[in-house]
């Protein structure tokens, strides 16, 4: 595209590859245009046109992850880290578990860190289902302009990751010692359904390349979800050789090399979770969602 200029009538008219002109006001309009490249082609995904600022007007600082629907992908990821972090930080100093890497649910057995491991993780949840809806919209409206997609495959990433939203909340109602089939049961569901909705997620991504994603994203993504598959199969078989036992900081005790094995690979797949929901942010930026409203005089 090429910007070309009339300096008879001091109009400005944008080129397209088609040899299409369309005028655009110097004064009162600036266009911004959203360019994709994806090798040796260009894009056109979106045209908008904004008032230009005049030098009294000042734009007001805009924190980049505060575009669009960037904001939940963000918060998830923030607060998801602090549940685990604080949580263990917590268990630590008060001398609940063992500082080497214990399972994140040891984090959150004992009082007073178990109603903040409870809360934190809950809140996360709820967030994670709200960030896998939006990822499933914007899925459904990208194929919608540019085929790519079957709907069915979207949908069933969708309720396998609300499943694993389920599972956590779970892990954070039911405590590990108080009710412990009903937890561990939790704890698998989050991670299995964890584990294949980011794969899914993967395969999606792939699929919307070159036009919805590009390369380095695909490669991103399923490197993440390669590395938590890779993981979660040794933290189930060593899980179920040293049978979820919790540690206690007790002089003489130590963990068992297939606890500290599974725990260390739970923590790699919980932080792969967070790494993934760290690559919706750049783009949610270009999304916003809308909530209708309607009012029905039949009742």
């Amino acid at each position: 595209m090429k910007l070309h200029s009339d300096h008879v009538e001091g109009n400005l008219y944008l080129k397209t590859r088609r040899n299409e002109f369309h005028s655009v006001s110097e004064t009162d309009l600036y266009f911004i245009l959203i360019l994709v490249h994806r090798g040796n082609r260009h894009f056109l995904l979106e045209l908008r046109g904004f008032h230009i600022p005049t030098a009294k007007e000042e734009e007001p600082m805009v924190v980049r992850c505060m575009h669009g629907v960037a904001l939940l992908p963000c918060v998830l990821v923030i607060w998801s880290s602090a549940a685990f972090i604080v949580s263990y930080i917590f268990a630590v100093l008060e001398g609940h578990v063992v500082s080497f890497v214990p399972y994140i649910s040891d984090t959150g057995t004992c009082i007073p860190e178990s109603g903040l491991f409870g809360f934190m993780i809950s809140v996360t949840a709820m967030l994670g289902a709200a960030t896998m809806y939006a990822r499933y919209k914007v899925n459904q409206a990208q194929n919608l302009r540019i085929p790519f997609l079957s709907y069915f495959f979207n949908l069933a990433s969708l309720l396998i990751g609300i499943l694993g939203c389920i599972g956590m909340g779970i892990v954070a109602s039911f405590q590990e010692t108080s009710v412990t089939t009903v937890h561990d049961v939790g704890a698998l569901l989050t991670f299995i359904c964890g584990v294949a909705y980011i794969f899914l997620q993967s395969i999606i991504t792939i699929k919307a390349c070159p036009q919805w994603s590009n390369k380095e994203t695909c490669y991103v993504r399923m490197t993440i979800s390669v590395i938590s598959i890779i993981a979660i199969f040794p933290m189930i078989i060593c899980a179920s050789y040293d049978g979820m036992k919790l540690y206690h900081c007790e002089i003489g005790v130590e963990p068992s090399p297939y606890h500290q094995a599974s725990a260390v690979c739970e923590w790699i797949v919980a932080f792969g979770f967070v790494t993934f929901f760290l690559t919706y942010i750049k783009e949610f930026q270009a999304v916003t969602l809308k909530i209708s409203t309607e009012i029905h005089d039949d009742f």
